[in-house]
């Protein structure tokens, strides 16, 4: 495992990290404190110290069980988490998003009252969850700043999902010099990654970027098959017939990067995204030790080339050679769509709806 710093802020993180939403939760199967406990201790084993939770993520018990898991490591690891969400006056609606709540003052609490969960004294990195930018205001940038002076946080975050926010966001974060920003990434969904690293790049920033969904949701580790049947409360049951289609399509013209006992299609989807400068960590969501196993190796399989970096970019701008759309366009939209659309980043506005009903 290889390590990296977050932003300038001095804290190292491991490239692959541990996304904490699959434990206490049952969004990604049902699983028991017990064995997801096991899961974070086999994660320290193969070296992974990056753990990122956040407030909301089975309402408050994520956090719980990584605190308890990390009890006894606490000086070894990096803990994120995020706070945003009013889950204590809302109840949760089945996958649906809950009222936010982001002010100084809310900060504040939420941030004390994830401590007293994960029964640290600090967090090393604390992210706003899907905030808007007009939410972000200067008195929750101050908030952030005593929370930094008081010792009970060591970094900022702005950790930002494709139908919550997205563009607006993320250049603020980075202009406003946030330690990270966490957006949903890979070979498959690359228009908002692409846009951060020319936003970085033009601002000099030092954001660090922490890519999700790297294997998105299941087809570039081919979880997700054409024989796979998701089970009824699966997440991703809830996307379209052309997105697995063309994802598997897009799957076979990226076969280059696999090598044979070196490097697997799950581990290139990471090796990719580590290809990046800007990029701290990769958060994979993983089920099983397995899962753990393969893709904390990731960070040691051999690094894509210039060559194949380049060509999975080409690929991407030819849409991998597949002349329709993935039925996808309107959940990646942000809030209104209107940073999306002026960007021109929706393919329907930008190139025409050629897929329309």
């Amino acid at each position: 495992m290889h390590y990296r710093e977050l932003g300038t802020s001095g804290i190292e993180v491991s490239e692959v990290g541990f996304g904490a939403w699959v434990v206490g939760t049952d969004w990604w199967g049902d699983r028991s404190d017990e064995d997801s406990i096991e899961m974070i201790h086999h994660a320290i084993d193969q070296g992974i110290t990056f753990f990122d939770t956040g407030d909301v993520y089975g309402l408050g018990h994520s956090e719980e069980v990584v605190g308890e898991a990390l009890a006894d490591y606490r000086d070894e690891v990096t803990v994120a988490t995020k706070v945003g969400y009013d889950f204590y006056n809302n109840p949760q609606a089945g996958h649906g998003e809950l009222p936010k709540v982001i002010t100084g003052e809310w900060v504040r609490e939420a941030t004390e009252k994830s401590l007293e969960r994960l029964d640290m004294e600090y967090v090393d990195l604390l992210q706003l969850h899907n905030a808007n930018v007009e939410e972000v205001t200067p008195d929750v940038l101050e908030t952030l700043d005593e929370l930094k002076e008081e010792g009970l946080i060591k970094a900022t975050g702005w950790a930002l999902g494709p139908s919550i926010g997205w563009l607006a966001e993320g250049d603020m974060a980075i202009t406003e010099e946030f330690d990270a920003l966490q957006i949903v990434w890979n070979m498959f969904e690359q228009e908002v990654g692409n846009h951060f690293l020319d936003t970085i790049d033009e601002t000099g920033s030092e954001t660090s970027l922490i890519a999700r969904v790297p294997h998105s949701s299941g087809l570039l580790n081919e979880q997700v098959r054409p024989e796979t049947e998701l089970g009824a409360g699966d997440h991703r049951g809830f996307r379209p017939d052309e997105w697995y289609e063309t994802g598997w399509e897009k799957l076979e013209t990226l076969r280059f990067l696999e090598r044979d006992g070196e490097r697997s299609m799950a581990q290139a989807s990471i090796a990719w995204l580590l290809g990046f400068d800007a990029t701290a960590a990769v958060t994979p969501t993983f089920r099983t030790k397995d899962d753990i196993t393969e893709w904390a190796a990731a960070s040691d399989v051999p690094k894509l080339s210039d060559e194949e970096m380049q060509r999975v970019a080409d690929l991407y701008a030819d849409n991998f050679g597949i002349d329709r759309f993935d039925g996808m366009d309107a959940l990646r939209s942000s809030v209104g769509g209107d940073d999306i659309r002026d960007a021109g980043l929706d393919k329907r506005v930008a190139e025409g709806a050629r897929n329309e009903a």
